[in-house]
């Protein structure tokens, strides 16, 4: 099991925040007045109380999230945990969908696996929220059915929405409503000083208020500004109002008031004052759907040695153009830069210019994916991938756990890549692509995105003509398919498979979906045709000298066995499939199977045999770091005291394996729950 993320996950603090009082003391009533606070209101609070909820809104730029971050450090030690999550309602593959952020934010708790079934995710981080309590900033909502999910349980704790729209919808769950203008005058010039060059503004007082004015006293075109005066010094403060002035019109114009109007002018004259070279690299970047950019990542993109590309981020830092991404060493645009930069790399570079930067993107995507795979699943072959060039410079993973966050920072990214590839007919990248992905789809279970992933990939390879691609599309597809309850279609998918690798004689696709079939079979009962599927598959891979695979095959006909009763039999399979596990170094295989055999063992009437093997496995599964095995094995444990007449040792087990199962399946706890009521 992952650690439990730190207890703050807010991003960054920003350097340059400023003012606010009087919004922070407005958020603090807000908060005081709907969580019962007597002091307040004069009604009671206490744990049973709904989920207290704000909604913090207001233009693009005004700094909302700046705000709520800096309201929500302010109040850590009355929360277990803060969490973040970006419901990216503008960014280039927003917004978000609800159970793809329920599944983040389970993971952050330390939840895994993340149940699959989104209402089960949903009930799962309720019931957590209730027990912590936690603080959530949800930021850049779209609307109030996005949030609606996420909003978590208990009197104690609190979500805290950040969304150009008022949300007006949410009143009805008991949100508060805030609605954030612009800064003073006074605290925007305070603002540019702090940002840009003090002693400049304070000896042009008139000049700093005719910049901010023009700017709408925004934080976000202000720090632009800001920006421009810190790179060229030379420059005096009343120049940059009056280039700012032509660029929103005539003075008195009522473009001059207006948010939206202010950012792209100081957009505009930041882009204006950028070295060509890091221009290009603005606009282009600004094609691509990259959620963070690095060196690397721009040198590929833009053609640029690495140096070079660092330069010109460097360059684009300075110029309040990107800012740190929260990601070591990586930085990010806001949402509204990043608008700024597509709609200049669709009006300043040639329709060829755009698809190659594209392209060279999808590229980069598709050989880091592989890279992480390669470290995540060295025993996966990947066939040989399509780039149209040598292979770009991409990140050297340290392990598993930085070659996982990757996949996992860089999901929507991603999809986004292979959705524009299917799309623009770049067939080969789209499906070579989706199988790269499947370290993530496996481990983190984001199953509507693993099935859309594969369902675009098989057309692609089929498209292409490409029976191998095809092949991998649907087993990996298929095991989406399972995960996510859809078995039908699973087993459509496995048996098109299995036909697919007669056809290409090729034994061991055959026999992955022989295995892959039969366990769905099980999945749903089907006991004959999970044995007689099992069976083939064994005698396949023995025939293939495939051990490792030939054991897995072995201890689904020990489940199988196992679910029909037939302890004997069960029991032979699963010691004889432990003992192959184990020797090809699968530990967790080993252990999945010694809590099957000390189950077997014990409906067979070898109580103390039972208790041994899962007193094994538990060991095994703590030192794999695995509370949902361990949480099994105890349940187990417990039905065999209880079975013995032992309802004390049954109780402990019971109540054990509750505590482990909590933070992972309400319905596990329900079960769990269910049983210690028996007693």
């Amino acid at each position: 099991m992952p650690e439990p993320d730190p207890p703050c996950r807010l991003p960054p603090e920003s350097a340059y925040f400023v003012g606010r009082h009087e919004d922070m003391r407005t958020l603090d009533h807000l908060t005081a007045r709907r969580s019962g606070d007597p002091r307040r209101s004069g009604a009671p609070g206490g744990p049973g109380d709904p989920a207290t909820a704000l909604v913090v809104s207001g233009p693009a730029g005004v700094g909302k999230t700046a705000l709520v971050n800096r309201w929500l450090r302010r109040r850590a030690g009355s929360f277990g945990r803060i969490l973040y999550a970006d419901l990216a309602a503008h960014a280039p593959y927003g917004p978000a969908p609800a159970a793809d952020v329920l599944e983040r934010l389970l993971r952050a708790l330390g939840v895994a696996p993340v149940p699959a079934d989104p209402a089960e995710r949903g009930t799962l981080w309720r019931a957590l929220a209730a027990e912590l309590p936690v603080a959530v900033l949800l930021d850049d909502a779209a609307d109030a059915a996005q949030v609606r999910p996420l909003l978590p349980a208990g009197g104690g704790s609190l979500a805290v929405v950040t969304s150009r729209g008022s949300l007006t919808a949410l009143l009805a769950d008991g949100a508060a409503l805030h609605s954030l203008g612009a800064l003073t005058p006074a605290a925007a010039v305070t603002l540019l000083a702090r940002a840009g060059d003090g002693e400049r503004t304070g000896r042009e007082p008139h000049g700093a208020i005719d910049v901010v004015t023009l700017c709408a006293c925004l934080p976000l075109p202000v720090r632009l500004a800001a920006a421009q005066l810190a790179l060229h010094p030379e420059q005096p403060v009343g120049a940059l109002a009056a280039a700012l002035s032509r660029g929103l019109g005539q003075p008195g114009s009522s473009l001059r008031a207006e948010g939206h109007a202010a950012v792209s002018a100081t957009l505009d004259e930041s882009y204006r004052l950028l070295p060509p070279d890091a221009a290009r690299t603005y606009r282009r970047l600004g094609l691509i759907p990259a959620s963070a950019c690095t060196p690397q990542l721009a040198a590929a993109v833009c053609d640029r040695a690495p140096g070079q590309a660092a330069a010109d981020l460097a360059t684009l830092v300075r110029a309040g153009l990107l800012e740190p991404s929260g990601r070591g060493g990586a930085y990010r645009f806001h949402d509204l830069v990043r608008a700024h930069a597509c709609r200049r790399g669709e009006r300043d570079e040639t329709a060829l210019t755009q698809e190659e930067t594209v392209r060279r993107y999808a590229d980069w995507c598709l050989h880091t994916a592989t890279r992480a795979t390669a470290v995540l699943a060295p025993g996966r072959h990947a066939p040989e991938r399509d780039h149209r060039a040598p292979p770009p410079p991409t990140p050297a993973f340290a392990g598993e756990k930085a070659a996982l966050a990757w996949l996992d920072a860089e999901r929507h990214s991603l999809m986004a890549v292979l959705r524009h590839s299917a799309a623009a007919g770049w067939d080969t990248v789209c499906w070579q692509l989706a199988d790269a992905m499947w370290p993530l789809f496996s481990r983190l279970n984001p199953s509507a995105l693993w099935i859309e992933a594969h369902e675009m990939g098989l057309a692609a390879a089929r498209r292409a003509g490409s029976r191998a691609g095809e092949g991998r599309m649907l087993l990996s597809g298929a095991e989406g398919l399972r995960e996510a309850g859809r078995y039908e279609e699973a087993a459509e998918w496995y048996a098109l498979a299995g036909r697919h690798a007669e056809q290409d004689k090729d034994p061991h696709q055959r026999a992955e979906a022989l295995d892959g079939l039969a366990t769905t079979r099980l999945r749903v009962r089907e006991l004959a045709g999970a044995e007689a599927g099992f069976r083939d598959a064994l005698r396949l891979r023995a025939e293939l000298a495939d051990g490792h695979g030939a054991a897995h095959s072995r201890l689904g006909l020990g489940e199988t066995a196992l679910l029909a009763r037939d302890w004997g039999r069960a029991v032979r399979h699963l010691a004889r499939a432990q003992a192959d596990l184990t020797a090809h170094g699968d530990g967790h295989g080993a252990a999945r199977a010694l809590t099957l055999l000390g189950q077997a063992k014990a409906r067979a009437g070898d109580s103390s045999g039972g208790e041994r093997e899962l007193r094994t496995a538990l060991a095994a599964f703590e030192t794999l770091g695995a509370p949902d095995g361990q949480a099994r094995t105890l349940e187990l444990m417990g039905r065999v005291a209880q079975a013995d007449g032992d309802r004390e040792r049954a109780r402990e087990r019971y109540e054990q394996a509750r505590k482990l199962a909590r933070p992972l399946s309400p319905a596990t706890v329900r079960r769990l729950e269910e049983r210690l009521r028996e007693l």
